[in-house]
């Protein structure tokens, strides 16, 4: 089986906010932002797995600050897992305003993605390995998401999904 390192997936991508992109505030639209972010993380996907992806999922996007006209905005992605024929791609946005020097983070995501053939069937992808503590983190909770993903999805029942249980488990335990 081929394995790649995590690492190796990381992408970024920078994009300057353009009056097009904004709203009648001058705020980046959500939905430009999204669009820029299936693109970075696809890329990431596709770089894990040498094929190209589709999009499965969006996770969580959580919007902490909005993006202004004339920023930059950067997105940075990296695959946290990889699993038989999907790939989970977390990112990080942020948000420069070159003249001040600033730059503040305004958004992360979780984005999943399934590799395909030429037919449009799943296929294999290589088994991802974390080298740093944060990529070991991240690998190890991804099994999380994905039983929750499953579970909203109508495709694994509750009482199936094993790291779920655990961490519902611990979380009464230290509320006990």
């Amino acid at each position: 089986m081929i394995e790649k390192f995590a690492r190796e997936s990381y992408t970024e991508m920078n994009e300057l906010v353009l009056p097009n992109d904004t709203n009648t505030f001058g705020n980046l639209m959500g939905g430009r932002l999204l669009y820029w972010m299936d693109i970075c993380s696809a890329i990431a996907a596709q770089k894990h797995c040498s094929n190209v992806v589709v999009t499965v999922s969006v996770d969580n996007v959580s919007f902490k600050r909005s993006i202004k006209l004339g920023e930059v905005v950067t997105i940075q992605a990296q695959v946290t897992r990889a699993f038989n024929s999907s790939l989970e791609v977390r990112m990080e946005i942020f948000a420069s305003n070159l003249p001040e020097g600033t730059r503040v983070k305004t958004n992360e995501a979780y984005y999943t993605f399934v590799a395909v053939d030429a037919d449009n069937n799943p296929k294999a992808v290589p088994v991802l390995i974390p080298e740093t503590e944060s990529e070991h983190k991240a690998y190890e909770d991804a099994l999380q998401r994905r039983e929750l993903r499953l579970i909203l999805a109508g495709k694994l029942k509750p009482e199936n999904a094993k790291k779920l249980k655990a961490l519902v488990s611990l979380f009464s335990q230290k509320n006990s």
